[in-house]
């Protein structure tokens, strides 16, 4: 098992608070939109906590500034294994959480794939494919910066959820940079989706496909996720990808 990584001493050590999520109404949300908000997910200073390790080398596997590649601008860090305490512990808790609307998604959807009850099994599938490299990441935007639609695919084994947690304060420290998702239905326009997040809320979210009830009964809608201009201020996001990268 990969051993979580502690967080510094001076830092408060975040306790994030997935237990006291309505989950039954997660899952409706999940079924009706492709995303639900998770409130208070984090304190204050749980956020203020994770978003200071931003300048930290130590913490971080790779930096990605997204306009080198056309992904938007601004940048974002993966964090390096093992991961810093509270998105070790967050990560199989939400899991945990999450799997069962996964399976049923999948077989709604025809898909053959099944993921087990435990995160760390989900992982070793992942680490027997090649997937080794960790995929939760901090994103930092400051004014102009914006996010183009995408998915977090990463290679064979996805999981078909996952979540993003704003450690900012919208009006505070930032305006602008929504959180946008937008759905793509056969023979249907784009549907968009701006999800308002305040400091400490968290975004659970369609990866790539999602089912959705017809008349003719379920067929799969395409999704995608970005994150809208930043007009003012500096921005923080961690991101908890359940899947890990090749």
């Amino acid at each position: 098992m990969i051993k979580a990584r502690k967080m510094t001493p001076s830092s408060p050590e975040p306790t994030p608070r997935p237990n006291a999520t309505d989950w039954a109404m997660v899952e409706r949300d999940l079924d009706a939109r492709g995303c639900a908000v998770l409130t208070q997910l984090l304190s204050p200073d749980d956020c203020r906590a994770l978003a200071a390790l931003y300048p930290d080398d130590s913490r971080f596997r790779s930096r990605v500034v997204m306009a080198r590649h056309g992904f938007g601008r601004g940048e974002y860090r993966y964090f390096s294994y093992p991961l810093p305490d509270p998105i070790a512990r967050l990560r199989p808790q939400l899991y945990a959480h999450l799997v069962a609307i996964a399976n049923r998604w999948n077989a709604t959807m025809g898909i053959d794939v099944r993921y087990p009850a435990e995160h760390d099994d989900f992982l070793a599938r992942c680490h027997q494919a090649g997937q080794t490299r960790p995929t939760p990441l901090l994103l930092q935007y400051v004014e102009g910066d914006y996010n183009c639609l995408h998915q977090d695919l990463y290679g064979e084994h996805v999981f078909p959820l996952q979540v993003a947690i704003l450690l900012s304060e919208p009006g505070r420290d930032f305006e602008g940079g929504e959180f946008v998702l937008t759905e793509q239905r056969p023979r249907m326009q784009s549907r968009a989706e701006v999800v308002p997040l305040r400091q400490g809320d968290a975004v659970v979210f369609a990866v790539h496909n999602r089912p959705v009830q017809g008349t003719r009964g379920s067929y799969r809608v395409n999704m995608r996720h970005g994150v809208s201009r930043l007009r003012a201020g500096r921005r923080h996001t961690l991101g908890v990808i359940f899947h890990d990268a090749k």
